[in-house]
């Protein structure tokens, strides 16, 4: 089944790059580019999901704070049952964001295997910055650029007054530029596509949550 997976992500691959070339503008780099669209594109009803529930907790953190504070040594059960309350009252689904990231971990090893010294159809058109996309890269500009971009997606949801999340925000970062340094450079390309996709669509999400907190508001 991995193979088949694999050979399938080869195929989609090559085959954005003939897409590519037919525009005039060959290139296995705008191809994973395209690859990554393609993907959050088919994600985003519940990627839209995950982004809503993300940003309303980070609106809610105040409150869950004074709940914690209120119950945590009195009534842990009652705390839970309040929090809970809470969430549903605003529509918040805690979990919401593990479907995504389990559909996103195949992708992400599926890739990684097909870019794995991975000999392309034509190897001039898999380069960027001077960067052999089947090869780690030793420049580290992609790897800066997905440590970089995922502090960028992560700061629109993080709740900086929690000190884990404050915390996470800082060493996530670093730990995903470190391992986009240790694997095939097209896949590193791969996570700061997604991470800017991403970047855009929580922000346009953030901003709907808003005028909805607004609007609710106002009436």
């Amino acid at each position: 089944m991995w193979d088949a997976l694999v050979n399938g992500m080869r195929y989609i691959i090559d085959s954005l790059y003939a897409f590519t070339g037919s525009i005039g503008f060959p290139s296995y780099a705008l191809a994973i580019i395209l690859l990554t669209v393609a993907i959050k594109i088919v994600l985003y009803p519940l990627s839209k999901k995950q982004m809503k529930s993300m940003k309303m907790m980070q609106q809610l953190a105040p409150k869950i704070k004074e709940i914690q504070e209120k119950y945590k040594n009195k009534d842990p059960q009652k705390m839970q049952q309040k929090i809970m309350e809470l969430y549903k009252k605003h529509n918040v689904n805690p979990a919401a964001g593990c479907l995504p990231i389990l559909i996103q971990m195949p992708i992400l090893i599926a890739l990684y295997r097909a870019l794995l010294n991975y000999e392309f159809i034509n190897r001039e058109h898999a380069y960027l910055f001077g960067i052999y996309l089947a090869e780690k890269d030793h420049t580290f500009i992609l790897p800066i650029l997905a440590a970089v971009t995922t502090f960028i997606q992560s700061k629109l949801t993080t709740n900086t007054a929690d000190q884990t999340q404050k915390t996470m925000l800082y060493t996530m970062p670093l730990l995903l530029g470190w391992i986009a340094a240790t694997v095939p450079s097209g896949l590193a390309l791969y996570w700061v596509a997604f991470n800017v996709v991403g970047a855009i669509q929580q922000y346009y999400i953030n901003r709907q949550v808003l005028a909805t907190e607004k609007e609710v508001a106002e009436n």
